[in-house]
């Protein structure tokens, strides 16, 4: 059952499964929350309180906020958390992982650890020599430029199709049904474009501010960087050492989290299981 909370500036709809420690599941541009639907139950079976939440102009949160960043959707995602009693585990994938980045710097109390899923989190610039010699990367970067540029849901399911390679997932042709029917009503295209224009470098000026664990998540067939395990273990580097670790899920794209839920999950709850002493 969908639930929400009203914030000075909006109101955000989200869903709880489960009992015990709160994991709070952060989607990311375009997307919709039922994007855990599958990792939300499997973090439920193993004692977790999972709570997937629409970022502000996604889903059923509406859409008129006055900005669209990362340290905005950290800003919500820690009212979220104050609101369901913290501390929390915060997953947040693509855009959210930047925002993930923020609320752990700025709230070390409320974030406990934090989970990066295909993360832009570092600033970014177009890689010209791999446009020119990975077509991976390449077709991914014209039609994320084309999406945002044109605000074109066309565009975005033809991106979420190079996101998902090989093999789609249980319930994704629903899934993006979905989507588009959510991305087709007024207002909300317009998020996603301004989202998309909003470099990172909030949360890259946050990455040394990390104080909890935290676990960064790639897809080895990211069409999202030219390397994906490169991008990574940038990110590691940038925090205090022996805060982060990165976890590659084989032969997954941008959403190795839907793609392969099973092994993004357990690489999570591996993550999450205290180190034994010595």
């Amino acid at each position: 059952m969908t639930e929400f909370l009203d914030t000075p500036d909006g109101r955000l709809g989200y869903d709880a499964v489960g009992d015990g420690p709160l994991v709070v599941l952060a989607h990311g541009m375009g997307d919709h929350r039922r994007v855990f639907r599958e990792m939300a139950a499997l973090l439920a079976d193993s004692g977790y309180r999972a709570v997937s939440v629409d970022l502000r102009g996604h889903g059923d949160s509406n859409t008129g906020w006055p900005s669209y960043t990362r340290t905005d959707t950290a800003a919500d995602l820690l009212a979220l958390v104050r609101h369901l009693g913290g501390p929390a585990v915060v997953v947040g994938h693509s855009f959210a992982g930047g925002s993930a980045t923020i609320a752990a710097a700025l709230e070390p109390t409320l974030v406990s650890r934090i989970v990066e899923i295909g993360p832009f989190t570092r600033a970014q610039k177009l890689d010209a020599k791999a446009l020119r010699t990975n077509s991976r990367y390449r077709k991914g970067m014209l039609l994320l430029l084309g999406t945002g540029l044109l605000r074109s849901t066309k565009l975005w399911k033809r991106y979420l199709d190079h996101a998902y390679p090989g093999a789609k997932p249980a319930g994704h042709a629903e899934h993006i049904a979905a989507l588009d029917a959510d991305l087709s009503r007024p207002g909300r295209m317009a998020v996603v474009a301004k989202m998309g224009m909003a470099a990172p470098t909030d949360a890259g000026a946050q990455l040394g501010a990390v104080t909890c664990p935290a676990l960064i998540i790639e897809g080895t067939l990211d069409p999202d960087w030219p390397d994906p395990r490169a991008e990574g273990e940038a990110i590691v580097a940038a925090m205090p050492p022996t805060r982060g670790r990165l976890h590659m899920i084989e032969a997954a794209g941008h959403y190795p989290h839907a793609q392969f839920p099973t092994e993004t999950t357990a690489a999570i709850l591996n993550f999450l299981t205290p180190t034994p002493p010595t």
